[in-house]
């Protein structure tokens, strides 16, 4: 029988999968105007364009060619992702692949708009939660 510490340990990396999936597709939802149009609470972009526009001032370093396909390919991985994440399949490499994109998002933040863009808490508690939940050595469904 399971003492109560594995099964809380069980509990808590299942919430924690669901957590960081589903903020992946909810991020997705916001670019595709899902939670509705920018200027309301809580919507970052509203549409595909604003998201467009702020990749590329992300990555200023690039070429402006290059940017719009940045945007769908950072748009792919998150729900890529995000859906590996609710499914549970290969949890842990893909807790490790998302916690390496989110440093990635994090670095291009922090490079092009200082600090503080990049120190959001809600971003820090997802990177580190993508990469303790690849560290754990038990993961359940």
């Amino acid at each position: 029988m399971q003492e109560w510490w594995e099964r809380l340990g069980s509990f808590s990396s299942v919430f924690l999968r669901f957590a960081l999936g589903l903020s992946f597709l909810s991020a997705v939802a916001d670019r595709f105007g899902w939670w509705g149009a920018f200027g309301q609470p809580n919507v970052a972009w509203g549409n595909f364009a604003r998201f467009v526009a702020y990749t590329g001032k992300l990555n200023w370093f690039l070429p402006h060619a290059m940017i719009p396909a940045l945007a769908v390919l950072s748009t792919g991985a998150e729900i890529f992702f995000g859906l590996l994440l609710l499914a549970g399949w290969q949890t842990r490499i893909a807790a490790a692949c998302s916690g390496i994109l989110l440093m990635t998002f994090g670095l291009a933040m922090t490079l092009a708009l200082g600090i503080e863009a990049a120190s959001e808490p809600l971003r820090l508690f997802s990177r580190r939660g993508q990469l303790a939940f690849g560290d754990l050595s038990y993961v359940p469904i």
